[in-house]
């Protein structure tokens, strides 16, 4: 059990040492790969005792990191746009520390770890079936990926329409951030996925720091939206209209802002 939980810790601190070249890739592209890394190496080492359920779940895994990596890594590389206007929003790091950019990386490394071991516990406890609490956390995740790939799709179709409009449209109608509200589904069926196989204290610790760790991520995430969204289009009354409506990440909550709270930072 330690064991291999340590491999996927080496894993993700591999795969995110990216970030070294660039701190800021240490929680986007080095998040992405990471997980689908993880994943994978828990597919191939476990595949023959692992249940269709749980096959599914280390596949969807795969693409979602992969895809958010290929991305991410695309947008760096191909967008001078994207990376003219995060210029000023996001330090370069040049002149960090050494130590501050380890501090980084290593605890990114534990998230991610923490993150998939849900998976990685269920594919090494005897109860390999696929029962009801299996299918409703794979059924989560996968309604959260078809959200999280909407979204995305429908902001970067909006967005060619109309560059220097915010958009509203298809889930956006319903709340401001539904890619990170999706991706937040992803990871509760993860965790849900796991909830019969957590037979120690060492499984329930792991698997919820990891789920509180990027629920935290999703809202510190959506309060850095907030703060940029407000710069660009505080002073459009259709955005006003628009923000005081609709809820900034769960449906049907009415949390509009999450700005003042300050000890959203990561």
């Amino acid at each position: 059990m330690w064991e291999m939980f340590l491999i996927t810790i080496g894993i993700a601190l591999l795969v995110s040492s990216i970030g070294f070249k660039k701190y800021v890739w240490f929680i986007s592209i080095g998040y992405g790969f990471s997980v689908a890394a993880i994943s994978a190496v828990v597919l191939c080492v476990y595949a023959g005792r692992m249940s269709v359920m749980a096959i599914i779940t280390a596949v969807l895994l795969i693409v979602y990191g992969a895809r958010l990596g290929g991305y991410l890594l695309y947008r760096e590389v191909k967008s001078n746009a994207y990376n003219s206007k995060m210029k000023a929003e996001i330090k370069s790091g040049k002149g960090m520390n050494i130590g501050v950019k380890c501090c980084i990386w290593i605890s990114a490394a534990l998230l991610y770890a923490c993150q998939t071991c849900p998976l990685l516990f269920r594919v090494q406890n005897s109860l390999s079936g696929n029962d009801a609490v299996i299918i409703t956390g794979t059924s989560i995740s996968i309604l959260g990926f078809i959200i999280e790939s909407l979204a995305d799709y429908q902001k970067s179709a909006a967005k060619k329409k109309n560059p220097k409009r915010f958009v509203d449209t298809g889930f956006y109608r319903i709340v401001r951030c539904p890619n990170y509200f999706g991706e937040l589904l992803i990871w509760t069926g993860i965790f849900v996925g796991g909830i019969t196989v957590y037979s120690n204290a060492f499984h329930w610790i792991t698997a919820v720091l990891g789920y509180l760790g990027i629920v935290y991520v999703m809202f510190s995430g959506a309060r850095r939206l907030e703060e940029r969204q407000t710069r660009t289009y505080g002073d459009d009354p259709e955005y006003q209209a628009y923000f005081r409506k609709t809820p900034i990440m769960i449906p049907l909550i009415p949390l509009y802002s999450v700005v003042k709270l300050k000890w959203l930072v990561a």
